[in-house]
């Protein structure tokens, strides 16, 4: 009994390290208005990439389906956990575009 409540509580520990954690950025970053042109197109570069590893969190992966079948909570954190991070991504994207009109920057990509 001893052992089912070990390997229980050690699929759990699993289970919740493996929730997802994509990083969910600042929309509003301190300095953002003294920004150039090329710092802009970086950090618009950066929240691209934050909102694509973002996604790819929500694709099925070994986690994933581990989580769906151990911990289905974990699951739905991870969904979760992602959408938060995609819309922040998506509203930085969305500032710095206008960042760069508003600097005649030009194109963002």
């Amino acid at each position: 009994m001893k052992s089912i409540v070990s390997l229980a509580t050690l699929t759990l520990a699993a289970a919740l390290a493996g929730c997802a954690t994509p990083t969910v950025v600042d929309v509003r970053q301190p300095g953002d208005d003294k920004l150039s042109c090329d710092q802009i197109k970086d950090q618009f570069a950066a929240a691209t990439k934050y909102e694509k590893d973002a996604r790819a969190e929500r694709g099925v992966t070994g986690t994933n389906a581990a989580a769906a079948v151990f911990f289905l909570p974990g699951l739905l954190a991870t969904y979760m956990n992602t959408e938060d991070a995609i819309k922040a991504a998506r509203d930085r994207q969305e500032l710095l575009a206008r960042l760069a009109a508003a600097k005649n920057c030009g194109p963002l990509l």
